[in-house]
């Protein structure tokens, strides 16, 4: 699991304990609360972390009964697409699933697979390039990739 290691940067966010919080943050997000579904956002939205979809796969069908990698895949999409949990994709074969929705940044350790959060506001980003016509900036998201050093 890629927990984030700097979750207390962040203005305090809430992450449902129970079931019925669980349910309760689902409808106001308008995601149907299936059982598979609560069972995936119960393992997912419980505390701030960066799960890629095999890893919410193992620990759902580690806790609860089997839920289908299909499953998994289309529920972390539609969560994505609902605001619940924001994509964060360090390569082309390589997504996590970040239950901290404020803006923020990451370092992504290619050696490690590790992801971790940094503060907006630790960053300054310079004037954007301007946009295409008829656009607006919706936001920005800067994955700084690091790698253990190299000995000599």
């Amino acid at each position: 699991m890629n927990q984030s290691s700097s979750s207390d940067m962040f203005c305090p966010q809430t992450w449902p304990q129970t079931r019925l919080e669980v349910i309760e943050l689902m409808r106001q997000h308008d995601v149907n609360p299936t059982q598979q579904r609560v069972e995936i956002a119960q393992v997912l939205l419980s505390a701030p972390q960066h799960l890629c979809a095999d890893q919410v796969l193992a620990l759902v069908n580690r806790q609860k009964a089997t839920v289908s990698k299909a499953t998994v895949y289309n529920t972390l999409g539609l969560f994505a697409s609902k605001g619940l949990v924001r994509e964060v994709i360090v390569d082309p074969s390589k997504v996590f699933y970040d239950t901290t929705t404020r803006p923020h940044h990451h370092f992504y350790n290619v050696d490690t697979g590790e992801l971790m959060d940094v503060a907006a506001d630790s960053m300054l980003v310079g004037q954007l390039p301007q946009l295409p016509p008829g656009t607006e900036a919706e936001g920005i998201e800067i994955v700084i990739r690091v790698r253990q050093q190299r000995v000599n």
